[in-house]
């Protein structure tokens, strides 16, 4: 019988067929932060339960602390710090890993999972945090659950999972200069809506997804659950080999031949049934950016702003009508060149040493433009020692953007530090829903390489011009 990649690791994980398409699935690694970390950890011990296997079980802190230096366990957020305390002693008194504030490894999660090469190809990896499925870009099967999903997991090493749809989406041909993952992934949601992938396992391939790097593909999977997907995944190639061989947590010696014969097992077999196929066409793919509060909401840099008269579909207008409003954008105005207050750069998606690379290219010898306040925040203290190594803080602070420490930072608002009420930002981050970065804050998702380009001229900028100048 041939299958895809997501059939062979779901049948070799399944404990149980409990019948209507429902498995028990075995889970190999739980991460946890303390958001939502705290709350599964303290549910266990209220019912008096152990955590079956703790050295399988790892927690970061990375959503709610401050990313200003010399942090301590105070942060912004009201009662935020009671979050860190009490997801400290619950993680020691658990026995599990932790990777707490002062430790080297710590960052955001999904970050530091794939880093410290606690996530691997063809295992099963779950979180309470929806944006999990970025490690389907190592060629994991990861997806993100609830508090009490987390409490199951911690106790039985299992979860009860109904199977999803597979679909398979192509992308053909190569990337333009200015083109990047996160561009894909926009483009994608952009064509076929921020629901186009509900109840489906999303395959990504094609030439373009295998001349990705591996952190590229963390990016695209990260954002398959604002296509609506329940998770994304990218067969594991040599690319990811080399990518995981020597992590902290990978196998050595004999255990990684063993490792490397399995993993070249896992892709979807030819002619492997997919319920829904998509094929993107690469060269049609320009700098996304996005004008309203949906990662759906989106146009390439050279476009306009759409007009809500031209939908036909009344709910759909009233939406459109809606995000217009709150972004303060009318119909027919070019992307390119409205002014910005803010620049992000920093979050699961795009954090990584390659996109801080990618934007320190760009901003080197260059300074941002008066009144823009820029920040970047690396994704864990591994990306910010790496890239201070390399000297590229030095060049982002050179250009004025403020260097940080690694967490979630501003990529959502919970109540603490924000950019502020109806500041226009452009972001490298994954939502750009109301409020989302702050009261009233006007988010615009984009690469690094838009988001540096954008700071540089204080408006939001087509790359690709940058480069060419």
């Amino acid at each position: 019988m041939k299958r895809t990649i997501v059939e062979k690791i779901w049948d070799l994980h399944c404990v149980a067929d409990l019948g209507d398409a429902t498995h028990l699935l075995y889970i190999d690694r739980i991460f946890l932060h303390e958001r939502t970390g705290s709350i599964a950890l303290k549910g266990l011990e209220n019912e008096q339960r152990r955590v079956r296997n703790p050295e399988h079980v790892f927690c970061t802190m990375d959503h709610i602390v401050d990313t200003f230096p010399g942090r301590t366990d105070a942060t912004t957020m009201p009662g935020g710090s009671e979050f860190i305390t009490t997801t400290r002693a619950a993680s020691l008194a658990a026995g599990i890993n932790l990777f707490d504030l002062g430790d080297d490894r710590q960052g955001i999660v999904h970050v530091v999972s794939p880093e410290q090469g606690i996530a691997l190809p063809g295992i099963t990896l779950v979180c309470p945090d929806s944006h999990t499925c970025t490690l389907g870009g190592l060629g994991a099967l990861a997806w993100g659950i609830g508090s009490t999903d987390g409490e199951h997991a911690l106790a039985t090493k299992t979860l009860v999972v109904k199977k999803p749809a597979l679909m398979r989406v192509s992308f053909d041909g190569s990337l333009a200069f200015g083109v990047t993952a996160k561009d894909m992934i926009l483009h994608l949601i952009g064509q076929y809506t921020a629901a186009g992938g509900v109840g489906f396992a999303v395959e990504f391939c094609g030439e373009a997804i295998r001349e990705l790097s591996i952190e590229a593909r963390m990016t695209l999977c990260n954002m398959a659950v604002e296509f609506g997907a329940w998770t994304g995944i990218v067969a594991p190639d040599e690319k990811t080999f080399e990518y995981v061989r020597g992590r902290p947590y990978a196998p050595r010696t004999d255990l990684w031949d063993q490792a490397i014969l399995h993993w070249q097992s896992l892709c979807s077999d030819p002619d492997a049934h997919f319920d829904k196929e998509i094929q993107i066409d690469c060269s049609d793919i320009v700098p996304q950016i996005t004008w309203g509060t949906s990662p759906q909401h989106e146009v390439g840099i050279d476009g306009i702003v759409p007009d809500p008269k031209n939908e036909p579909d009344a709910h759909i207008r009233q939406s459109i009508e809606r995000a217009l409003d709150y972004m303060a954008l009318e119909p027919g105005t070019p992307l390119e060149g409205i002014p910005i207050d803010a620049a992000f750069i920093g979050s699961c998606t795009n954090s990584r040493l390659s996109d801080l690379r990618t934007a320190a290219e760009i901003l080197k010898d260059h300074r941002i433009a008066p009144g823009v306040k820029a920040i970047c925040v690396p994704g864990s203290s591994q990306v910010k020692k790496a890239a201070e190594a390399e000297g590229l803080d030095k060049i982002f602070t050179a250009a004025g953007f403020e260097w940080r420490e690694s967490g979630c930072s501003m990529c959502f608002f919970a109540g603490g530090e924000s950019f502020g009420n109806q500041e226009r930002v452009v972001t490298s981050t994954n939502r750009n829903f109301e409020n989302r970065q702050g009261p009233r804050t006007r988010s615009h998702l984009a690469s690094p390489a838009t988001v540096a380009a954008s700071a540089i001229h204080g408006c939001l900028t087509d790359v690709r011009k940058l480069g060419n100048q």
